[in-house]
Protein backbone atom coordinates (compact mmCIF):
# COMPACT_ATOMS: atom_id res chain seq x y z
CA UNK A 1 0.00 0.00 0.00
CA UNK A 2 2.70 2.23 0.91
CA UNK A 3 4.60 1.35 -2.16
CA UNK A 4 1.30 2.39 -4.40
CA UNK A 5 1.10 5.86 -2.69
CA UNK A 6 4.65 6.49 -3.10
CA UNK A 7 4.66 5.67 -7.12
CA UNK A 8 1.88 8.47 -7.18
CA UNK A 9 4.46 10.88 -5.26
CA UNK A 10 3.04 10.78 -1.58
CA UNK A 11 5.08 10.35 2.01
CA UNK A 12 4.06 7.35 3.55
CA UNK A 13 3.86 7.16 7.36
CA UNK A 14 2.77 3.83 9.17
CA UNK A 15 0.94 4.57 12.24
CA UNK A 16 -0.42 1.76 14.42
CA UNK A 17 -3.32 2.29 16.65
CA UNK A 18 -0.93 1.83 19.64
CA UNK A 19 0.99 5.29 18.06
CA UNK A 20 -2.38 7.00 18.30
CA UNK A 21 -3.59 5.72 21.96
CA UNK A 22 -0.32 7.11 23.55
CA UNK A 23 -0.55 10.19 21.35
CA UNK A 24 2.78 9.76 20.01
CA UNK A 25 1.53 11.22 16.71
CA UNK A 26 -1.78 12.89 15.74
CA UNK A 27 -3.63 13.02 12.46
CA UNK A 28 -3.79 16.49 12.39
CA UNK A 29 -0.56 16.38 9.93
CA UNK A 30 -1.75 13.95 7.20
CA UNK A 31 -4.09 14.44 4.68
CA UNK A 32 -5.25 11.11 3.63
CA UNK A 33 -5.40 7.82 5.69
CA UNK A 34 -5.38 4.03 4.23
CA UNK A 35 -6.62 1.25 6.46
CA UNK A 36 -4.65 -1.55 4.92
CA UNK A 37 -5.55 -5.03 4.86
CA UNK A 38 -4.30 -8.17 6.80
CA UNK A 39 -6.25 -10.03 9.19
CA UNK A 40 -6.45 -7.59 12.59
CA UNK A 41 -6.49 -8.96 16.04
CA UNK A 42 -6.30 -12.52 13.52
CA UNK A 43 -10.27 -11.76 12.80
CA UNK A 44 -11.44 -14.14 15.47
CA UNK A 45 -13.74 -11.62 16.61
CA UNK A 46 -14.62 -11.65 12.82
CA UNK A 47 -14.93 -8.63 10.54
CA UNK A 48 -12.82 -5.87 12.24
CA UNK A 49 -14.97 -6.23 15.39
CA UNK A 50 -11.72 -6.10 17.30
CA UNK A 51 -10.12 -3.11 15.07
CA UNK A 52 -13.33 -1.10 15.10
CA UNK A 53 -13.30 -1.69 19.12
CA UNK A 54 -10.07 0.14 19.77
CA UNK A 55 -11.13 2.77 16.77
CA UNK A 56 -14.23 3.67 18.80
CA UNK A 57 -13.85 2.81 22.25
CA UNK A 58 -10.16 4.63 22.81
CA UNK A 59 -10.86 8.09 23.76
CA UNK A 60 -7.83 9.17 22.50
CA UNK A 61 -8.33 7.41 18.73
CA UNK A 62 -11.14 7.60 18.47
CA UNK A 63 -11.20 11.92 18.95
CA UNK A 64 -8.12 11.75 16.60
CA UNK A 65 -10.33 9.84 13.96
CA UNK A 66 -13.53 11.68 14.63
CA UNK A 67 -11.61 14.99 13.54
CA UNK A 68 -9.92 13.71 10.65
CA UNK A 69 -12.94 12.61 9.00
CA UNK A 70 -14.97 16.10 9.71
CA UNK A 71 -12.41 17.94 8.09
CA UNK A 72 -13.72 18.90 4.39
CA UNK A 73 -9.80 18.08 3.22
CA UNK A 74 -9.34 14.66 3.85
CA UNK A 75 -9.06 11.57 2.17
CA UNK A 76 -9.67 7.65 3.40
CA UNK A 77 -9.03 4.82 1.23
CA UNK A 78 -10.28 0.80 3.39
CA UNK A 79 -9.14 -2.11 2.11
CA UNK A 80 -10.31 -5.88 2.70
CA UNK A 81 -9.75 -5.88 6.37
CA UNK A 82 -9.99 -1.90 6.00
CA UNK A 83 -12.92 -2.13 4.09
CA UNK A 84 -15.08 -3.64 6.88
CA UNK A 85 -13.53 -1.37 9.53
CA UNK A 86 -14.92 1.94 7.69
CA UNK A 87 -18.38 0.41 7.24
CA UNK A 88 -18.03 -0.84 11.23
CA UNK A 89 -17.22 3.32 11.95
CA UNK A 90 -19.80 3.96 8.83
CA UNK A 91 -17.67 6.59 7.64
CA UNK A 92 -18.89 4.66 4.35
CA UNK A 93 -21.50 5.00 2.73
CA UNK A 94 -24.07 7.60 4.88
CA UNK A 95 -21.40 8.61 7.47
CA UNK A 96 -20.94 8.31 11.09
CA UNK A 97 -24.56 8.15 13.13
CA UNK A 98 -26.48 8.51 9.44
CA UNK A 99 -28.20 5.71 10.19
CA UNK A 100 -28.87 3.10 12.72
CA UNK A 101 -25.70 0.83 13.35
CA UNK A 102 -28.16 -2.43 13.04
CA UNK A 103 -29.45 -1.31 9.67
CA UNK A 104 -26.01 -0.11 8.30
CA UNK A 105 -24.12 -1.70 5.53
CA UNK A 106 -21.75 -4.37 6.69
CA UNK A 107 -19.31 -7.34 5.88
CA UNK A 108 -20.54 -11.04 5.75
CA UNK A 109 -18.77 -14.24 5.46
CA UNK A 110 -18.04 -15.39 1.50
CA UNK A 111 -21.39 -17.65 -0.03
CA UNK A 112 -18.62 -19.91 -0.70
CA UNK A 113 -18.07 -19.95 3.22
CA UNK A 114 -13.96 -20.34 2.10
CA UNK A 115 -11.38 -17.61 1.89
CA UNK A 116 -11.53 -16.59 -1.87
CA UNK A 117 -7.71 -15.42 -3.68
CA UNK A 118 -8.73 -14.41 -7.21
CA UNK A 119 -7.66 -12.05 -9.94
CA UNK A 120 -11.27 -10.72 -10.82
CA UNK A 121 -13.03 -7.84 -13.16
CA UNK A 122 -14.09 -5.36 -11.67
CA UNK A 123 -16.06 -2.27 -13.82
CA UNK A 124 -16.06 1.31 -12.37
CA UNK A 125 -19.45 2.80 -11.65
CA UNK A 126 -20.49 6.07 -11.95
CA UNK A 127 -19.67 7.97 -9.08
CA UNK A 128 -18.71 11.24 -7.26
CA UNK A 129 -15.60 9.36 -6.00
CA UNK A 130 -12.45 11.37 -6.72
CA UNK A 131 -10.90 8.06 -6.68
CA UNK A 132 -12.12 6.81 -10.14
CA UNK A 133 -12.44 10.41 -11.38
CA UNK A 134 -12.00 9.71 -15.57
CA UNK A 135 -11.97 5.87 -15.40
CA UNK A 136 -15.95 5.37 -15.41
CA UNK A 137 -16.76 2.31 -17.18
CA UNK A 138 -13.60 0.86 -17.60
CA UNK A 139 -13.15 -2.89 -16.69
CA UNK A 140 -10.09 -4.08 -15.63
CA UNK A 141 -8.33 -7.35 -13.33
CA UNK A 142 -7.58 -6.46 -9.70
CA UNK A 143 -6.51 -9.14 -7.37
CA UNK A 144 -8.80 -10.10 -4.27
CA UNK A 145 -8.11 -12.34 -1.37
CA UNK A 146 -10.95 -12.32 1.55
CA UNK A 147 -12.83 -14.48 3.73
CA UNK A 148 -16.00 -12.15 4.79
CA UNK A 149 -16.44 -10.15 1.59
CA UNK A 150 -20.31 -10.06 0.89
CA UNK A 151 -21.91 -6.80 1.41
CA UNK A 152 -25.17 -6.73 3.37
CA UNK A 153 -27.64 -4.49 4.06
CA UNK A 154 -29.80 -5.16 7.08
CA UNK A 155 -31.97 -2.54 5.81
CA UNK A 156 -32.96 -3.08 2.41
CA UNK A 157 -34.22 0.28 1.48
CA UNK A 158 -30.40 1.25 1.99
CA UNK A 159 -29.52 -0.52 -0.57
CA UNK A 160 -31.75 0.43 -2.64
CA UNK A 161 -30.57 3.99 -1.84
CA UNK A 162 -26.68 3.22 -2.15
CA UNK A 163 -27.66 2.80 -5.63
CA UNK A 164 -30.44 4.81 -6.44
CA UNK A 165 -27.60 8.28 -5.02
CA UNK A 166 -23.98 6.86 -6.90
CA UNK A 167 -22.61 5.62 -4.12
CA UNK A 168 -21.63 1.91 -5.53
CA UNK A 169 -18.33 2.50 -6.29
CA UNK A 170 -17.39 -0.52 -8.12
CA UNK A 171 -18.98 -3.88 -8.99
CA UNK A 172 -17.67 -7.31 -9.83
CA UNK A 173 -18.85 -7.98 -13.57
CA UNK A 174 -18.21 -11.08 -15.62
CA UNK A 175 -16.10 -11.91 -18.87
CA UNK A 176 -18.77 -9.34 -20.87
CA UNK A 177 -18.66 -6.37 -18.43
CA UNK A 178 -21.99 -7.26 -16.75
CA UNK A 179 -22.46 -6.91 -13.08
CA UNK A 180 -22.38 -10.63 -11.47
CA UNK A 181 -23.66 -12.97 -8.57
CA UNK A 182 -22.06 -15.63 -10.23
CA UNK A 183 -19.07 -17.18 -8.58
CA UNK A 184 -16.45 -17.46 -9.34
CA UNK A 185 -16.70 -14.13 -11.36
CA UNK A 186 -17.94 -12.83 -7.97
CA UNK A 187 -15.86 -14.52 -4.95
CA UNK A 188 -18.54 -13.79 -2.35
CA UNK A 189 -21.77 -13.35 -3.74
CA UNK A 190 -22.30 -10.03 -2.75
CA UNK A 191 -25.87 -8.94 -4.08
CA UNK A 192 -25.70 -7.24 -7.72
CA UNK A 193 -21.74 -7.67 -7.96
CA UNK A 194 -21.48 -4.45 -5.52
CA UNK A 195 -17.32 -4.42 -4.27
CA UNK A 196 -16.92 -1.14 -3.37
CA UNK A 197 -18.77 2.05 -1.55
CA UNK A 198 -17.78 5.75 -1.54
CA UNK A 199 -19.98 8.66 -0.23
CA UNK A 200 -21.35 10.89 -1.56
CA UNK A 201 -18.50 13.71 -1.30
CA UNK A 202 -16.55 10.45 -2.87
CA UNK A 203 -13.69 11.41 -0.62
CA UNK A 204 -14.51 8.00 1.25
CA UNK A 205 -13.62 4.63 -0.46
CA UNK A 206 -14.05 1.26 0.93
CA UNK A 207 -13.64 -1.96 -1.28
CA UNK A 208 -12.75 -5.37 -0.53
CA UNK A 209 -10.01 -6.09 -3.56
CA UNK A 210 -6.76 -5.19 -3.55
CA UNK A 211 -6.04 -2.10 -5.96
CA UNK A 212 -2.36 -1.91 -4.35
CA UNK A 213 -1.69 -5.46 -5.23
CA UNK A 214 -2.40 -4.55 -8.93
CA UNK A 215 -0.63 -1.21 -9.87
CA UNK A 216 2.09 -2.25 -11.69
CA UNK A 217 1.92 -4.81 -15.04
CA UNK A 218 4.58 -7.52 -13.64
CA UNK A 219 1.52 -8.13 -10.52
CA UNK A 220 -0.73 -8.90 -13.35
CA UNK A 221 -1.26 -12.39 -14.06
CA UNK A 222 -3.38 -11.74 -17.31
CA UNK A 223 -3.14 -8.55 -19.54
CA UNK A 224 -4.46 -7.96 -22.72
CA UNK A 225 -2.09 -8.40 -25.79
CA UNK A 226 -2.49 -4.62 -26.68
CA UNK A 227 -0.47 -3.54 -23.88
CA UNK A 228 2.99 -2.34 -24.17
CA UNK A 229 4.73 -5.33 -21.71
CA UNK A 230 8.24 -3.74 -22.71
CA UNK A 231 7.21 0.00 -21.90
CA UNK A 232 6.04 1.88 -19.02
CA UNK A 233 5.08 -0.64 -16.16
CA UNK A 234 2.71 1.20 -14.45
CA UNK A 235 -0.62 -0.72 -14.49
CA UNK A 236 -4.33 1.04 -15.07
CA UNK A 237 -5.10 1.20 -11.16
CA UNK A 238 -2.36 3.26 -10.31
CA UNK A 239 -4.48 5.89 -11.50
CA UNK A 240 -6.65 5.91 -8.26
CA UNK A 241 -3.72 7.26 -6.20
CA UNK A 242 -2.57 9.45 -8.91
CA UNK A 243 -6.22 10.76 -8.74
CA UNK A 244 -5.75 11.16 -4.55
CA UNK A 245 -2.33 12.82 -4.95
CA UNK A 246 -4.10 15.67 -7.44
CA UNK A 247 -7.01 15.65 -4.91
CA UNK A 248 -4.60 16.89 -2.36
CA UNK A 249 -2.54 19.19 -4.82
CA UNK A 250 -6.21 20.96 -5.80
Amino acid sequence: MAAAFRLAGFECWDVTMTDLAKGSIGLERFRGVAFVGGFSYADTLGSAKGWAATARYQPTVAAQLKSFYERDDTFSLGVCNGCQLLHRLQWVPFGPGAVPESDAPRLAHNESARFESRFINLRVEESNCMWFKGMTGSVLGMWSAHGEGRFEFPEASLRQRVEGEGLVAVRFVDDNGCKTEAYPFNPNGTASGIAGLTTANGRHLALMPHPERSVLKWQLPWMPDAWDRAGPQAAPWLQMFINARAFCDN
